[in-house]
């Protein structure tokens, strides 16, 4: 059997963006995601984060850093009964032009290799265009685009849905 999977970036969709976030000290739900998660769980999806991570490559924090904020969050989901099944994350800067580096969709695909994904019933949630970019290229055409993080171009958005933030969720997705 296939998963219906919530593809998520992390900065300015789980938490509040802040830049090279690295400590447990400074992340910050974004405000009512948990209630969002509990629908999404009741009506049958898997959770995967995707998110890019350049301040490892950047040398702002260090993948042990990533790590152990990665696993602290994933603990703050699990002690409200949400479980994430994955996160996949590209630890390099731009400039090293990897296919896993969003907007590229490398993550994605690794992520359909190692879990049954039913891409036509998966959705991605992000806060930028390359966060889109990189599901519509992997195959995944439900998507959201939030305005929680980083200011967002709606005109030019290749986004299906755009709404305030994962609060709002079950206006779009049924």
């Amino acid at each position: 059997m296939s998963l219906k999977v919530i593809f998520l970036d992390r900065d300015g969709v789980i938490n509040e963006e802040i830049g090279y976030l690295h400590k447990i000290k400074d992340f910050k739900f974004i405000d009512k995601n948990f209630s969002s998660f509990h629908y999404l769980k009741q009506i049958g999806f898997s959770f995967i984060v995707i998110t890019n991570q350049s301040g490892i490559a950047r040398g702002k924090y260090s993948l042990d850093d990533f790590t152990k904020l990665n696993n602290w969050m994933i603990s703050q989901f699990k002690e409200n009964n949400i479980d994430i099944l994955d996160t996949f994350f590209c630890p390099h800067s731009p400039e090293d032009n990897c296919n896993c580096r969003k907007p590229k969709s490398g993550l994605f695909h690794s992520a359909m290799i190692k879990y049954n994904v039913d891409i036509k019933n998966s959705w991605m949630i992000g806060d930028k265009e390359d966060d889109i970019t990189a599901a519509i290229s992997a195959g995944i055409e439900n998507t959201i685009l939030v305005r929680s993080g980083h200011s967002v171009n709606e005109d030019s958005s290749n986004a299906k849905h755009i709404i305030d933030s994962i609060k709002d969720i079950g206006n779009f997705i049924q």
